[in-house]
């Protein structure tokens, strides 16, 4: 990798360390900062409007309702309510006793941040570069719509915001890409790994979550297995990345986009390894470690660099 060439930079549920994640303020965090782009997550509500938002269920260490009352196990399933019952919860500020709070204490609060629709989102980044995660649970298929359902309501609306072409659909769930390519051959795809979605979790073990693709058919090699997918890209867990296997993945065309590279030593590890791009919940963190070497963050477009799927 040229060391002198601006390097893209995305950050995590928009800017999670430093604004509420997915929501609307964290973006326009994130649009400050000049970021190539956002990673950020898709929900479908009963009335299956595309919502911005990580967890199948509502969290309580984020969520107040309409009194300002933080939550309480159990908390609602998106997908079993509309998206005007969803929008009277508030995920503008962390509960200040929960872990979550302590994990994150730079995250800038704030009052009456609704849930994002998809639509809004879209609206509100303009032309940053959108990586976006649809989430569903092949071991818990009820919590959400099907993954054609899903792929196709986030389909439906980048085509209407004519965001195709600066988008990227990621996924643990691979079925979630073979829908899409269905759906749209256009759409780029990259596969999403962590252990917890490699290890057996069933009778047919980490195969649930990889489409059913045997992983020793590929010699145990994620990378040739994503790349088998069609996908244009890979986005490990960075703590599972190492030399061989990102220089392995690019060797095949794939480009290596680890996510939540937060701790500066990490992320001096990945830009050490030659990874194509970097997803952190502190991306004004990846921009002064950059600066230092009088390196730029790459304006939006490198989505448009991939290759295009298979």
């Amino acid at each position: 990798m040229n060391s002198a060439k601006p390097f893209p930079v995305f950050g995590h549920r928009g800017a999670r360390g430093l604004a509420p994640e997915n929501s609307l303020p964290g973006f326009a965090r994130a649009r400050d900062l000049a970021l190539t782009g956002v990673e950020f997550d898709i929900a479908l509500s009963a009335d299956h409007v595309a919502l911005v938002h990580h967890d199948p269920q509502l969290s309580a260490d984020i969520t107040r309702d309409a009194a300002g009352r933080y939550l309480t196990a159990p908390t609602p399933v998106l997908h079993e309510h509309t998206a005007s019952e969803l929008a009277v919860f508030d995920i503008g500020r962390a509960q200040p006793d929960s872990a979550y709070a302590a994990r994150y204490p730079t995250q800038q609060a704030f009052d009456q941040v609704p849930i994002p629709t998809l639509e809004q989102v879209l609206g509100a980044l303009g032309p940053l570069d959108l990586l976006i995660e649809i989430k569903t649970f092949p071991d818990r298929p009820t919590l959400t719509a099907p993954p054609e359902v899903m792929a196709a309501a986030v389909i439906t609306l980048l085509r209407q915001h004519e965001a195709i072409e600066r988008s990227v659909l990621f996924a643990f769930d691979w079925r979630v890409l073979r829908a899409a390519a269905r759906l749209e051959p256009r759409l780029r795809r990259c596969c999403l790994t962590a252990p917890d979605t490699i290890a057996p979790i069933s009778a047919t073990g980490g195969r649930l979550w990889l489409d059913d693709l045997d992983l020793a058919a590929f010699g145990g090699e994620l990378a040739r297995a994503g790349n088998a997918t069609g996908a244009c890209a890979w986005a490990p867990l960075h703590s599972t990345l190492d030399r061989r296997s990102c220089e392995l993945a690019q060797s095949l065309g794939l480009a290596v986009i680890p996510w939540t590279v937060n701790l500066p030593s990490d992320i001096e590890a990945m830009i050490a390894l030659g990874v194509d791009a970097l997803i952190s919940d502190y991306p004004d963190r990846v921009i002064a470690r950059l600066r230092r070497e009088g390196r730029d963050v790459a304006p939006p477009g490198f989505v448009a660099s991939l290759r295009h799927n298979r």
